[in-house]
């Protein structure tokens, strides 16, 4: 079973500056994922030509089940945190989890920003800028794999170092009652050593993701429980013709 994560960029080059559905559904086919967590993942955006790139990620890949979870509503600089009772069809920006096995049960856990604007050091400034955090969402599947069930969870945390402990400590205060093998894929803002400690998962797949063309660090992640660990057999970080991330991957071998 091979199970990608990969932050799509609202499926934007940055070598042209362009959303491409053709390219984004070819680049989500070459992947080959059984399982695709996606983050930055728009629905009826204007700037992504008003297309659900969930369901053309579905397409793409031959997912059975899928779903898309909003983090914000509204459109770029009139965001606001979604909480799950917006229209079907609002215009959203989030993360999505598809799955080619069934997906027997589904959920959402809302991840609290930072409550005020904090500041932050951004490179070439010699003063911090005050920023507004955003409202984060995680997705999560509990699928019945060719590992038997498995729990997949998915999401893209916040850049502010200090809160993401907290959204880490939300995410496993979700799961702790789980009786199934857990991967946590996404885009985690934070180094593999720093994502093992906080999370207490092993890394199924370490290769520098970001940026894209020539990764210097790895800011997307592949964790799992011990004994999804020992399945691992290859994995590996690809370039893409969109976003400024490779996707990770990893192969389990199955029970049989």
């Amino acid at each position: 079973m091979r199970v990608t994560t990969f932050n799509i960029l609202h499926g934007r080059s940055p070598d042209d500056d362009q959303v491409d559905l053709a390219r984004f559904c070819e680049a989500i086919a070459t992947l080959d994922a059984d399982v695709l967590a996606l983050q930055e993942v728009d629905r009826n955006q204007v700037r992504s030509a008003g297309a659900d790139l969930t369901a053309l990620a579905a397409e793409a890949m031959g997912a059975q089940d899928h779903l898309f979870v909003a983090a914000l509503h509204g459109n770029p600089g009139v965001w606001m945190a979604a909480d799950g009772d917006e229209q079907p069809d609002a215009a959203g920006y989030g993360v999505a989890l598809l799955s080619r096995y069934p997906v027997t049960a589904w959920q959402t856990i809302r991840l609290a920003p930072v409550p005020v604007r904090v500041p932050m050091f951004f490179p070439g400034s010699r003063r911090p800028e005050m920023v507004q955090d955003e409202a984060r969402v995680a997705v999560a599947a509990t699928i019945e794999s060719p590992l038997g069930q498995v729990t997949v969870v998915n999401t893209h945390l916040t850049f502010i170092e200090w809160w993401q402990r907290r959204q880490l400590r939300t995410l496993r205060q979700a799961f702790e009652a789980r009786t199934t093998p857990l991967i946590l894929a996404g885009d985690l803002n934070m180094g593999p050593g720093r994502a093992a400690r906080l999370t207490g998962l092993a890394a199924l797949a370490a290769a520098p993701t970001f940026p894209a063309d020539v990764p210097g660090e790895q800011l997307d992640h592949l964790l799992g429980t011990p004994d999804l660990a020992a399945r691992v057999t290859s994995s590996r970080a690809q370039r893409l013709a969109l976003s400024d991330h490779r996707a990770l991957s990893v192969d389990l071998r199955s029970t049989t």
